[in-house]
C-alpha cells in the first residue's frame, strides 16, 4: 500500500486546533521557550464579552506579555503584569474556545495552553439598568498569599451575569453571576490589601462598587526577593554643585515595574515614575544632591511591584561629596 505524502502546510492547517507548527527560533532556543500557561479559565462577563484568566508563566528570559486566542485567531495582547483579559465584541448566545500563549522578552512565543470554552448569554435589548450594589462584602485570610472574599447577591431587572473583583481599584478577577464568593491568590505575606466587588449584567451594565474589604496577609516578607539588586551610588560635581548618580537592576517580578522610591538617610526623598517602556535590564538615575563639600548621605531604593505593593529595599550605600571629584 502506498502512503500519500501530505505537504507540511496542509498538515499544520489540519493540526492548528491542537498545536502550532510554527517555529521561529533555533536549536539553541530549545528548553528556553516560555512555559505553557496553566489554570486558564473563561467566564462570560456579558452577552458580548468573555473574561479569560491564567496563572503566571515561567520563562528563562522573563515574560514580556501574553497573547489570547479565540479559536486560531489572536484577539488580545496582554502585558505580563495582568494575566487576564476581557475579550469583547462577541456574539450573544454563542460558544467560544480560547487559548493563551506567553511571549518572552526576546520575542519567542511559547506553546498554547489547553483550550477553555465559554458561552455568552442571550442579549436582552433596551437594558440600561445596572445591578444593585453587592452587599455584606466581607473577607478572611486563608494563607499568607491568599484571601477569600464573599458578598450578598446583587439584584437586577434581568440577571446578574458576573461579579468583578477589584484590588485597590484595579480589576483582578471575575466569577459567574451565581457565585457569591471567590479566592484571590498570588498575594504577598505581611501586606495590606483592599478589595471591592461590582456586579455586571448581560448588557454590560455595572453596579457601583461594594464596600471596601481591607485585609492584611500574615507573615513577613523580608524583601530579599523583591528588592533591586546590583545597586550602585556615586557623586559627581557639575556646575558648582554635587549630583547623585544611581543605578540598579530591577527585581524579577511578574510584570513591568514603572515606579521606584528613593530614600536618603532613611527618609523618602523622591519617587521615580517611568512612562512608556520602563527600563527592564538596568535603571540609571541622576539627581541634584547639595552644593556643599564633605556631606555624607545614605541612599537606598525600592520598587512598586505589579500588585501595587512596595517591594524590599536594595542594599544601602553611603556616599560623600568630595573636592577631589
Amino acid at each position: 500500500m502506498r502512503r500519500a505524502l501530505v505537504p507540511l502546510s496542509l498538515l499544520c492547517a489540519a493540526l492548528l486546533p491542537l498545536t502550532s507548527c510554527a517555529w521561529t527560533g533555533s536549536a539553541q532556543d530549545e528548553g528556553r521557550m516560555p512555559g505553557i500557561p496553566r489554570g486558564v479559565t473563561a467566564q462570560a462577563g456579558s452577552a458580548t464579552s468573555v473574561h479569560v484568566m491564567w496563572n503566571a508563566v515561567a520563562a528563562p528570559d522573563g515574560v514580556r506579555g501574553y497573547e489570547v486566542y479565540r479559536g486560531g485567531t489572536k484577539v488580545k495582547d496582554v502585558p505580563a503584569a495582568e494575566r487576564m483579559a476581557d475579550v469583547v465584541r462577541l456574539t450573544p448566545s454563542t460558544s467560544y474556545v480560547f487559548t493563551v500563549r506567553a511571549r518572552d522578552r526576546k520575542g519567542r512565543l511559547g506553546p498554547p495552553s489547553r483550550e477553555v470554552r465559554a458561552k455568552t448569554p442571550r442579549y436582552l435589548p433596551a437594558d440600561r439598568s445596572a445591578p444593585t450594589r453587592p452587599g455584606k462584602a466581607a473577607g478572611r485570610v486563608v494563607a499568607s498569599r491568599a484571601v477569600q472574599l464573599s458578598w450578598a447577591i446583587a439584584r437586577d431587572d434581568r440577571d446578574v451575569v458576573s461579579y468583578d473583583i477589584y484590588q485597590s481599584g484595579v480589576k483582578i478577577h471575575s466569577v459567574s453571576g451565581n457565585q457569591t464568593a471567590a479566592v484571590v491568590t498570588g498575594l504577598r505575606p505581611g501586606q495590606k490589601y483592599s478589595f471591592t466587588v461590582r456586579a455586571r449584567d448581560a448588557a454590560d451594565n455595572r453596579s457601583v462598587p461594594s464596600a471596601a474589604v481591607p485585609l492584611t496577609t500574615p507573615g513577613k516578607d523580608d524583601g530579599r526577593g523583591t528588592a533591586p539588586t546590583a545597586f550602585q551610588a556615586t557623586t559627581r560635581r557639575a556646575e558648582g554643585a554635587y549630583y547623585l548618580d544611581l543605578s540598579w537592576v530591577p527585581p524579577r517580578a511578574d510584570g513591568v515595574i514603572a515606579e521606584y522610591q528613593i530614600q536618603l538617610d532613611g527618609r523618602d526623598a523622591t519617587s521615580l515614575v517611568f512612562g512608556g517602556n520602563p527600563p527592564g535590564e538596568r535603571v540609571t538615575y541622576s539627581t541634584y544632591l547639595t552644593p556643599d563639600t564633605g556631606v555624607s548621605r545614605r541612599v537606598r531604593v525600592r520598587a512598586r511591584l505589579p500588585d501595587g505593593t512596595w517591594g524590599g529595599f536594595s542594599a544601602e550605600r553611603s556616599v560623600t561629596t568630595s573636592a577631589r571629584l
